[in-house]
């Protein structure tokens, strides 16, 4: 069930999963459909207490203008932070995929104690906006994508959900499976809370998180990830042309001790057919690690 909790000033909608007595496994992404309903649902059989939650300014947390959003990156880490201490858990496991990466990245460098250990899934060591120098852009037919989109009519659930399914089959794998990345589109369509005004921030923000291009990000951190003191594991698409596998073998390296796991066929998402890979890399990883110190 989702409830929304006040944490750091917003309300937050999160959900849970398993038992409270199992080991807490905090989820950040960009809304909390970043984590499919049945993959938290595996989780949580497998002895996990997961929890997912709306970043502010998507699902039904707070809300913001992603274009000019009145928060900043170090706010949404503050939110995570305020989150477990709102659900009294002192530390959790935290896993973050794409831009939830960033967050849990800088979640474990200013809140370590909080961190039991570090999952980092399709992101990079570095904030939106031009990547370092060794490290590889986005790929250039997605890029072309992205700045020749097909139309789409945002006040139309329709268009929206097949505009965004395009965009979807642009940042999988090979193995694009349409139906499921549909199902997808059309879950965070419908929990999209949609202000008076333009329709096409709402939804452009859960769906592909624009807020982050506008965002302070403040200093940079991956000059930082050295003292990164949790154990780390890395999930990177072989095949992810968003943040190319470069991206995820950075990490690795520079995190003291991470272990890197790159998934064949796997590109920026976490489609089904890789939760008999991803699912067991976490529930390994979390193991033997108490949330308790």
């Amino acid at each position: 069930m989702e409830n929304l909790i006040k944490a750091n000033g917003v309300e937050l909608c999160a959900e849970t999963f398993g038992d409270r007595a199992d080991p807490p496994l905090l989820l950040v992404g960009n809304t909390m459909l970043t984590w499919p309903d049945e993959l938290c649902e595996r989780l949580g059989n497998l002895r996990r207490f997961v929890v997912r939650y709306d970043l502010r300014g998507t699902g039904r947390s707070t809300a913001a203008d992603p274009d000019a959003p009145d928060y900043t990156l170090r706010d949404l880490v503050a939110d995570a932070a305020g989150l477990l201490d709102a659900l009294d858990l002192p530390r959790a496991h935290v896993a973050g995929f794409g831009v939830g990466g960033w967050i849990a990245q800088l979640l474990a460098l200013d809140h370590p104690d909080r961190v039991a250990t570090l999952t980092l899934i399709a992101t990079r060591p570095t904030a939106p906006g031009p990547a370092d120098a060794d490290l590889p852009e986005h790929a250039p037919q997605l890029m072309s994508h992205i700045m020749n989109p097909p139309p789409v009519d945002w006040s139309d659930r329709a268009s929206v959900v097949a505009f965004m399914v395009e965009n979807a089959r642009h940042l999988t794998g090979p193995e694009f499976d349409e139906a499921e990345a549909r199902e997808r589109v059309k879950q965070i369509a419908d929990r999209t809370v949609v202000p008076d005004g333009d329709p096409g921030k709402a939804h452009r923000a859960n769906q592909m998180a624009i807020a982050f291009a506008a965002l302070d990000s403040g200093d940079r951190w991956r000059e930082r990830l050295g003292d990164i003191a949790a154990p780390t594991l890395v999930v990177h698409g072989e095949e992810d042309p968003f943040f190319p596998v470069g991206n995820g073998r950075a990490l690795a390296a520079e995190i003291p001790g991470a272990r890197l796991l790159t998934v064949p066929g796997m590109g920026n998402e976490l489609p089904r057919r890789t939760w008999d890979v991803v699912v067991p890399a976490i529930l390994q990883h979390t193991s033997g690690i108490t949330a308790d110190g």
